[in-house]
């Protein structure tokens, strides 16, 4: 009996040396190796691997994965302008895949996930306000925004590779002015605007008195084209109605006497009301007398 309570603790005492023998590196996880309080090496391999049993070996567990350290707030910093904006920022980070990382990540915080965000959280703070106080608001917005995240994140990369932990990322999400300045933004804004569009509303004014003193130029000198063809057209039309009547009377000379006197008694008796004191046998009345006799003529 004796002798098989003793098998039974003796294979319960193997068992349980067996078993602190043995430990599980997930995929997520990194796996320190002690050796009495030293790093003997860093397990980076998922699966089942094995150690000397405590106390001379004890193993330590790491997260591998990207995480995420966002500030609860907007923080508050001053532009090169002396303008204070809130900043919103967040930074992926994780404990450095190489071992000598991860064993300075260990010796720094002693694999205190906390201490590290805390850490991490006052390199960020210090690497915004040290790239902010450079640029001007226009540039942190938008103008170089692209180029002021570039230069926090190698400020953040290079202090954090002191302490062994890997930047993925560095953003900025937010970026605003403070509440007592938004409304001199605004109108000074709304200023800008206002001067924009009285420039755009004075060019067209300008472009439009442009344009229609040129149209009226085209109109005149139109005009004055038009009315000169028409003349030189005229005269021609003259030139040539007197040519074909000079043509037409010099064949018959008493008809041209008596069309002319015919265009005479039109003109002067036009009116009903006219006047004349003339003497009938004047050649006024020649036609009058005797229309034969005239044509004998």
């Amino acid at each position: 009996m004796n002798r098989i309570v003793s098998t039974l603790v003796t294979g319960f005492v193997l068992l349980l040396v067996l078993s602190s023998m043995i430990f599980v590196v997930d995929q997520r996880k990194y796996a320190i190796v002690f050796a009495l309080g030293q790093i003997k090496e860093v397990v980076r391999e998922p699966g089942l691997h094995f150690k000397l049993p405590p106390p001379f070996q004890n193993v330590l567990l790491l997260d591998n994965r990207i995480m995420t350290i966002e500030s609860p707030d907007a923080e508050r910093f001053i532009t090169a302008e002396k303008m204070n904006i809130l900043v919103d920022s967040f930074v992926k980070w994780r404990i450095g895949r190489n071992e000598g990382q991860a064993k300075l990540y260990y010796v720094t915080f002693n694999g205190d996930e906390t201490r590290a965000r805390d850490r991490m959280s006052v390199i960020i703070k210090a690497a915004l306000n040290e790239e902010i106080t450079k640029h001007t608001v226009s540039e942190v917005i938008s103008g170089k925004r692209g180029q002021v995240m570039e230069a926090i994140r190698n400020k953040v990369v290079a202090e954090a590779a002191q302490i062994g932990v890997e930047i993925i990322d560095v953003r900025l999400k937010r970026v605003e002015y403070v509440e007592q300045i938004n409304n001199s933004v605004y109108e000074r804004m709304k200023a800008e605007r206002l001067r924009v569009a009285n420039e755009l509303r004075s060019t067209g004014s300008a472009a439009s008195e442009t344009i229609r003193a040129d149209a009226d130029r085209q109109r005149t000198v139109i005009l004055a084209e038009a009315f000169r063809d028409a003349e030189n057209i005229r005269g021609e039309g003259d030139a040539k109605a007197s040519q074909i009547y000079a043509e037409a009377f010099g064949r018959n000379p008493e008809f041209y006497k008596f069309y002319r006197s015919l265009e005479a008694y039109r003109t002067t008796f036009k009116n009903h009301g006219d006047v004349m004191v003339v003497d009938p046998s004047s050649d006024f009345f020649k036609y009058f007398k005797n229309s034969g006799t005239a044509s004998q003529k």
